[in-house]
């Protein structure tokens, strides 16, 4: 494979069966930046069990879990969403889809119910890639890519994400999917 030719924003990494990495084992991660300088994604298929509410203070009513991102900066939340046109400094990831923007204008819109719990997914921490790292380990066999599609973030079940996008990748992984994760301890 030629360094860098499948990788791009707005696609979904998917660990390889038999990556160790407790991070990263059966992870569906949306890539939100990949650029000479570093490649940056969030894990999307790790509920953390907790709402939004109970993470950060004086913040509106909103029932959404939020999710582990990625093992750095676990002491930061990052938001991805579909109110790209509402939400003032959204980056577009991919038509339709978006990450971050205004804060105290998310706070406002979720107060005036214009963002809606299966319009956004809050995230904690992230992953991070230094520069050619992650043509490196693509290079080297650790992830699959696939297109991401909304799907996978609004509606599907976070346990069944890593099979689901799998099979969607045709019958070749569809057989990956079927395969038992390695018990590691």
């Amino acid at each position: 494979m030629e360094k860098g030719i499948s990788i791009s924003k707005g696609k979904v990494l998917l660990a390889q069966p038999f990556m160790t990495d407790p991070h990263f084992r059966r992870s569906v991660i949306l890539l939100v930046e990949h650029n000479e300088e570093s490649s940056l994604g969030f894990i999307l298929n790790k509920p953390l069990r907790i709402n939004v509410n109970e993470l950060i203070a004086e913040f509106p009513e909103i029932e959404s879990e939020v999710f582990y991102g990625g093992p750095v900066a676990t002491d930061t939340i990052h938001y991805v969403h579909k109110k790209g046109d509402i939400l003032d400094d959204s980056r577009m990831v991919s038509p339709g889809l978006y990450w971050g923007g205004d804060f105290e204008k998310l706070k406002m819109l979720i107060e005036e119910g214009m963002i809606l719990p299966g319009e956004i997914r809050f995230l904690v921490g992230y992953s991070g890639w230094s520069p050619g790292q992650l043509d490196d380990e693509m290079e080297f066999g650790s992830w699959v890519d696939a297109p991401m599609e909304r799907r996978y973030l609004f509606r599907s079940n976070p346990n069944e994400l890593w099979q689901d996008v799998m099979k969607d990748l045709g019958e070749q992984y569809s057989v990956i999917a079927q395969m038992p994760e390695a018990n590691l301890n």
